[in-house]
């Protein structure tokens, strides 16, 4: 068994998780100036990007654009990782590759301190990518743990690059932001994980 292999229901029975739904997780978080590169970027891509229509496109398109502006915004004090291998539990299925994987440290030739877990979800559909999130952050916050490192929440992000959906985990309670944000609000999903990362 791998990450993808977990729907809601499976992550929550498997992993012993408590769900919570109802909440708007980053309405007061502040938008975030996009930078003139990142909007000429997005204006010259994200119409190719759906034209072309495959997770691919997407994430070479748009996705990769975003996380770069977001290790811009940091200056450099993240790092992230994009197709990485990352088990951490075989028994529990806890194994696979990840999309991506931002790290609150700077380190960027192995993975340490994993903080955001980001998924694509596979044929645009953000609900059925939400299981195999979960269970990346799940893995990431057991990683952490083994490694020593206190890191009281872990965050989660699904998206298909133009619709962005996001989570986080505390203890075993899973927080899904009743807020699905537009790429055309690029400004706060920057604003949103920036704050992310911060809070870490």
């Amino acid at each position: 068994m791998a990450y993808s292999d977990f729907s809601l229901k499976k992550a929550k029975a498997e992993l012993g998780l408590e769900f919570i739904e109802r909440e708007s997780l980053f309405n007061a978080i502040k938008p975030i100036e996009v930078s003139p590169y990142l909007e000429k970027t997005l204006t010259r891509n994200v119409p190719l990007a759906l034209a072309i229509s495959s997770e691919k496109a997407r994430s070479e398109l748009i996705v990769i654009n975003v996380l770069l502006e977001v290790r811009e915004l940091l200056h450099d004090k993240i790092s992230f990782f994009s197709g990485i291998e990352f088990t951490v539990d075989k028994e529990k299925g806890l194994s696979g590759f990840c999309d991506y994987i931002i790290s609150g440290s700077q380190e960027q030739f192995y993975l340490e301190s994993p903080v955001i877990a980001i998924v694509e979800a596979k044929n645009e559909n953000i609900i059925a990518g939400l299981g195999q999130c979960i269970a990346e952050m799940v893995a990431a916050q057991q990683f952490n743990q083994q490694e020593g490192t206190v890191i009281p929440v872990i965050y989660g992000i699904v998206t298909s690059g133009s619709e962005w959906k996001f989570l986080k985990l505390i203890g075993n309670q899973v927080f899904i932001d009743v807020e699905q944000y537009s790429i055309k609000d690029v400004d706060k999903i920057l604003g949103i994980i920036v704050a992310m990362v911060e809070e870490n």
